[in-house]
C-alpha cells in the first residue's frame, strides 16, 4: 500500500509540474508582481483589558466602532456594519474577514499608488473569566518606503498610532471616558489611517 501512494503522489507532483509548464509556455502562467521585492512587515500589538472578551467586543469591536477610540469620524459609505464586505469611510476600507470577536480588514487599490497590501485585524481574546486581551496586528509592503530608515520611521508611527487606539479602547471597555482628543496637526496623530 504505501509503494502505491508514494508513486501515485509522485506521479501526481510531476502531472501539476508539467501543466504548469504547458501553461506558463502558452502565457497562462502567473504574472509578474507589481512590487518586484516585496517586503511584508507585520505590526503586532496587544494590551490586556480588565473585562471578559465578550464584554469587550461589544463595547470596541463593532466596524465603524473605530471613531470613537482612533478619534476621527466613520460611517458605513457601502454594505453592513459587521458584515462582509462593508466598507467604512476611514480609508475605504473594507471588511474581509471576521469572527465572534475579531474581524479582518484591508484597504483599496489607489490609482497612483503602489499597492501595498496593507491588512489590520483586531481581536477580543479571553485570558480568564473576567479578563481579555485586545490584539490590534497590522501587515503591510514596506518595500515601497525609500531606505531602511524610513521604513522604520514608519514601522514606528503605526505602531504609535494603534497603541494609542488600543489604550483608548482599554479605557472605553473597562468603562472609562476617553480625555480630550489632542489637537490635529499635520494629520499624523488622529487622522485616519495612513496607507
Amino acid at each position: 500500500m504505501p509503494n502505491y501512494f508514494s508513486k501515485t503522489a509522485a506521479g501526481c507532483t510531476l502531472a501539476i509540474a508539467c501543466l504548469a509548464q504547458v501553461a506558463s509556455a502558452q502565457g497562462r502562467g502567473p504574472a509578474p508582481l507589481a512590487i518586484p521585492n516585496p517586503t511584508y512587515i507585520s505590526i503586532p500589538l496587544e494590551i490586556t483589558v480588565n473585562r471578559p472578551a465578550a464584554e469587550v467586543w461589544k463595547r470596541v469591536g463593532k466596524y465603524c466602532d473605530i471613531g470613537e477610540w482612533l478619534r476621527v469620524n466613520c460611517t458605513i459609505i457601502a454594505g453592513k456594519d459587521g458584515e462582509f464586505g462593508a466598507v467604512r469611510s476611514i480609508g475605504n476600507e473594507i471588511l474581509v474577514g471576521k469572527t465572534e470577536l475579531s474581524y479582518t480588514y484591508t484597504q483599496p487599490v489607489r490609482e497612483g499608488q503602489p499597492y501595498i497590501l496593507y491588512h489590520g485585524t483586531l481581536e477580543a481574546r479571553p485570558l480568564t473569566a473576567t479578563t481579555s486581551k485586545l490584539v490590534y496586528t497590522l501587515v503591510l509592503d514596506n518595500s515601497t518606503l525609500a531606505d531602511d530608515a524610513a521604513r522604520e520611521q514608519d514601522r514606528m508611527r503605526r505602531a504609535a498610532q494603534f497603541t494609542t487606539a488600543l489604550e483608548n479602547m482599554k479605557i472605553l471597555a473597562e468603562g472609562g471616558t476617553l480625555p480630550p482628543a489632542p489637537p490635529r496637526g499635520g494629520g499624523q496623530k488622529g487622522g485616519p489611517p495612513k496607507q
